[in-house]
């Protein structure tokens, strides 16, 4: 038998830093002065100090201009880049569950008003305005920012989708995307979003993937809701939509229909999936309380909010569990004052609940630290228990649960042989993270998305030492301050949609 020839030098090997790593049940643990190897964009080892594999290639390749001179140990696996990750931790790249990329070009413009004010009178009139080139200009800016955030992966849920799939591609970072629809638009709508699911799936090297997006029960009637549940399964698709955004919505929903908005779904047979898959990626439920493990399926429904997820919804979405999940934003719910989502129940059912920040335009950043930290802090109050979330749970919500959420479940969300190599590096050497006691304790509670010095992308890097490579900011934020006074303006009285509170 003819001998394998050894493999060329490795992609990227990052040397030195801490790495956060999950055990045979999930839970959160560190890894001291961890050696990463990434090849083809797959992480091929993460090894401890001197268990570092041997270089498998040939010694006297040369190294990049920007790398030559960044020391390493003799027995450092060669490799084309190399990163020295002291004094620096080593994360799974974060994920924003649910968000609205372009509308970072309205961050600030609808501030400390109700609901059903914001989406009249401010948001959607405005909306009504929007270009596909504003679209592209609001997706570069956030792109930007969630890079510069370590965020890796984003789902979004907006309109001319197109163009943010564009945005994914150029800027490097990987994405769930979904062509939202309203009922008002009558059928072409809901084409639309399938038109758009199908045909960018699989973009950018595979670091697009897609999904059917109605925006919300209250928005899209059970005709379309039950038709895009069939369009789901026909194709293979997932489906990502609002519901139950709050516990008004949910008394409404009651009032008129005597059903949950999560009752609305089931009926529609959203929540009817056979948990095989949904074709983009793969998902699970595993709660990283250290109680078992759990095997990744598919998700077929993520929903974004979930506050207004009552208890007799429990039994409804525990039959689902395994195929759905749901996306919290616990900023955009201190701002309108709602209750946070219901995380402990939704664990205790198996639903797994990933971080995510809402767009700008309600909660004036994208940083997914922030949402971690709240996390972590509002279900302590809400739940009266300080012992709940503690700081590696919120951790396992931060990774895996959100890769999860995303239908990467199986691909990300993790340091670990086999994940894609989405990596972020973190300096904790600041001030307001000295001293460490607990690791787990000051990433979650002191470190800041500003602390993020490198991010990574499929072994790609995206911002090395705090400087973008991917993205012009400052070009992005001239061109979309010019065009603001033409999107902003409401003095033509259309809007997008009406909110009926």
């Amino acid at each position: 038998m003819t001998p394998h020839p050894a493999p060329g030098p490795a992609d990227l090997v990052i040397t030195g830093c801490t790495a956060l790593v999950h055990d045979a049940e999930e839970r959160v643990g560190f890894v001291e002065d961890a050696t990463v190897v990434v090849r083809d964009g797959v992480i091929e080892s993460v090894t401890a100090g001197g268990d570092a594999p041997p270089a498998p290639g040939n010694r006297d390749a040369p190294d990049t201009p920007d790398t030559r001179d960044t020391p390493h140990a003799p027995d450092t696996p060669d490799a084309v880049e190399h990163l020295d990750g002291r004094g620096l931790v080593a994360l799974p790249g974060l994920v924003n569950c649910h968000t609205h990329s372009p509308m970072v070009a309205l961050r600030g413009l609808a501030e400390d008003v109700p609901i059903d004010t914001w989406f009249n009178e401010l948001i959607w009139p405005v909306e009504s305005n929007l270009t596909e080139r504003d679209v592209t200009l609001g997706a570069r800016l956030a792109c930007a920012e969630l890079i510069r955030g370590g965020v890796t992966c984003f789902a979004d849920h907006y309109f001319a989708m197109d163009a943010v799939a564009d945005v994914v591609a150029e800027s490097g970072m990987r994405a769930l995307l979904g062509q939202a629809f309203f009922s008002s638009q009558g059928p072409e709508g809901r084409a639309a979003s399938l038109d758009f699911a199908l045909r960018r799936r699989g973009d950018a090297g595979g670091r697009v993937t897609t999904c059917l997006a109605p925006h919300a029960p209250y928005t899209v009637d059970d005709a379309d809701l039950a038709a895009t549940a069939r369009l789901a399964r026909e194709h293979g698709l997932p489906v990502h939509l609002h519901a139950a955004e709050d516990r008004a919505q949910t008394e409404q929903s009651l009032a008129r229909h005597g059903l949950t908005p999560i009752e609305v779904l089931a009926r529609a047979g959203l929540l009817d999936g056979d948990g095989d898959g949904d074709g983009n990626g793969e998902s699970g439920t595993g709660t990283g309380t250290g109680t078992g493990t759990s095997t990744d399926t598919g998700i077929d429904l993520l929903i974004a909010h979930g506050t207004g997820i009552l208890e007799r919804d429990l039994p409804v979405l525990t039959r689902a569990a395994g195929r759905v999940a749901v996306a919290s934003a616990p900023r955009t719910y201190l701002r309108f004052g709602w209750d946070p989502t219901p995380v402990r129940a939704l664990a205790r059912i198996g639903v797994p609940v990933g971080l995510a920040t809402d767009g700008a335009a309600s909660n004036n950043s994208l940083d997914v630290w922030e949402s971690m930290a709240l996390t972590a802090l509002t279900q302590k109050h809400a739940e009266r228990d300080p012992t709940w979330l503690t700081s590696r749970q919120a951790l396992h919500h931060a990774t895996l649960q959100s890769a999860r959420a995303v239908g990467l479940g199986g691909h990300i969300g993790s340091l670990a042989a086999g994940r894609r190599a989405d990596i972020i590096l973190v300096d904790l050497t600041g001030p307001h993270t000295r001293p460490v006691h607990d690791l787990a304790a000051t990433l979650v509670h002191s470190a800041r998305s500003a602390d993020v010095r490198t991010t990574i992308v499929d072994g790609r890097i995206l911002m090395r030492d705090g400087e973008l490579l991917t993205v012009d900011v400052p070009e992005t934020a001239r061109e979309l301050e010019e065009r603001l006074p033409a999107l902003v303006e409401r003095g033509h009285g259309r809007r997008i949609q009406q909110y009926e509170s």
